[in-house]
């Protein structure tokens, strides 16, 4: 099923996209003369929370707005890339409520005019789009911004605010290797390059000791107020609770509503973030973002839907965008936590562009996993071919089938356990383009 942004905004960026090369361009050049032509609207924002990291951005992004409306507060929220619609990346904060997603005019009116500024200048179109953030986020009042990084740090086009009230860090581990080095240690410091002299920087949970000791390096040399995981603050399950410490003390708290043990760090992470800009929350406030937090995508379960229900009568799904080693090692932890409580067989239906470790990701997933499908994306025309993703899963040690869809890898494994068998637990991912193509086709579209 394909389905065809129809929206006045979707229509005028794919104008853009005619005119404008696709993907990055790493460079501060172009965004800071638009900006400049727009009368610097980046300089005109609330506090801003700025986050960058390989894996966890968006989580730490969502908890931290989750937090942030639950005292009250009026949180803008710009996150890229989307997973059905454009509008995705631009949440307009509401005061003492929930924030909504740009409405269609607004966001097509913003483009226009920064189409118009930038005059059919060389750029790219991620440029624009960062550009329509700040525009929009300048416009609408609100209380905080929380602006997610797109690719590194450094050149990144979100890269032009000068003073945010906190840099957060997330883990990081090897991808985009083309653009950032084929190092840890070299896309820490990419990544750190969103830290600014005397601001207040927030380093989340890494696994990798090179990357911490980059980040901290950094972080000191340009004086800046550090709070280091596992160092300054931390969180771990109590009996079935979340014990969060830093310089305040302790905090007993509920369990992230986000399924897997890596979302502990990442609340913490929020946490700390959001107490570094200069807000207090209490504790009742941290409770309900962490039990009302939301982010679409990232181990979503799918309980009804057109999708859902092809699959077999009591199949447990989940959808999950990681796409690097780093992402597939805490998505199958989480799918083996699964299976330690309710044992299942795990069905993996993966599709991946071709800028990713298709093998590395598999390896995550060895001693899980009964059989690998492999699908073509829909929403990039850098999807790897079916047939040779499967290839890649064998090569890694698993059973694989290439399928022409979700839908027809959902139904071959409903023909599995057509005889009454025990259901099993799928794992839809490998690419936030495949997840925004299940999504828009199960009619479960994030809003």
């Amino acid at each position: 099923m394909m389905t065809v942004d129809v929206s006045e905004a979707g229509q005028e960026i794919e104008k853009l996209l005619a005119l404008h090369p696709k993907g990055f361009d790493l460079s501060l050049d172009r965004i800071t003369r638009l900006l400049d032509r727009l009368g610097n609207p980046q300089d005109r924002l609330p506090p801003v929370v700025h986050v960058a990291g390989t894996n966890g951005k968006g989580s730490v992004t969502a908890f931290s707005r989750a937090i942030l409306e639950a005292a009250g507060l009026s949180v803008h929220v710009h996150t890229s890339p989307h997973l059905v619609n454009w509008h995705e990346r631009y949440r307009l904060g509401r005061k003492g409520g929930r924030g909504e997603l740009v409405s269609d005019p607004v966001l097509a009116d913003a483009i226009r005019r920064v189409a118009d500024a930038n005059a059919g200048e060389k750029i790219t179109v991620f440029e624009i789009l960062t550009a329509v953030t700040f525009v929009l986020f300048s416009e609408h009042p609100a209380d905080v911004v929380i602006i997610e990084v797109g690719l590194g740090g450094r050149f990144d086009a979100t890269n032009v605010i000068s003073s945010p009230a906190v840099s957060v860090i997330m883990p990081i581990s090897l991808d985009h290797q083309a653009y950032l080095g084929d190092r840890v240690e070299l896309i820490a410091a990419e990544k750190a390059g969103i830290m600014k002299r005397g601001r207040p920087v927030v380093i989340g949970h890494q696994e990798e000791d090179g990357a911490r000791s980059v980040l901290v390096s950094i972080a000191e040399r340009l004086g800046c107020p550090l709070s280091v995981y596992g160092q300054d603050f931390m969180a771990h399950e109590e009996y079935g609770r979340l014990i969060y410490q830093d310089e305040d003390g302790l905090a007993d708290l509920p369990l992230p509503r986000l399924p897997g043990r890596h979302q502990y760090a990442n609340s913490a992470a929020a946490i700390r973030a959001v107490k570094a800009a200069g807000f207090s929350p209490t504790d009742m406030e941290i409770e309900k973002g962490l039990t009302s937090v939301e982010w679409p995508g990232r181990l979503q379960r799918l309980t009804d839907g057109r999708l859902a229900a092809i699959a077999p009568k009591g199949a447990e799904i989940w959808v999950d965008g990681g796409h690097n080693p780093g992402a597939g090692q805490v998505i199958a932890e989480t799918m083996a936590n699964l299976e330690d409580r309710d044992p299942r067989p795990l069905f993996l239906i993966i599709g991946m562009i071709n800028t990713k470790d298709p093998v590395g990701y598999f390896n995550a997933f060895k001693g899980l996993a009964e059989h690998v499908f492999t699908v073509p994306i829909r929403g990039s025309d850098a999807g790897i071919d079916a047939v040779a993703l499967a290839d890649d899963a064998a090569s890694a040690g698993f059973k694989t089938s290439p399928a022409s869809s979700v839908s027809e890898a959902l139904t071959e494994i409903g023909d599995i356990f057509a005889t009454g068998q025990q259901v099993p637990r799928i794992l839809i991912g490998g690419s936030l383009y495949l997840v925004g193509d299940v999504l828009a086709d199960n009619g479960t579209v994030p809003a």
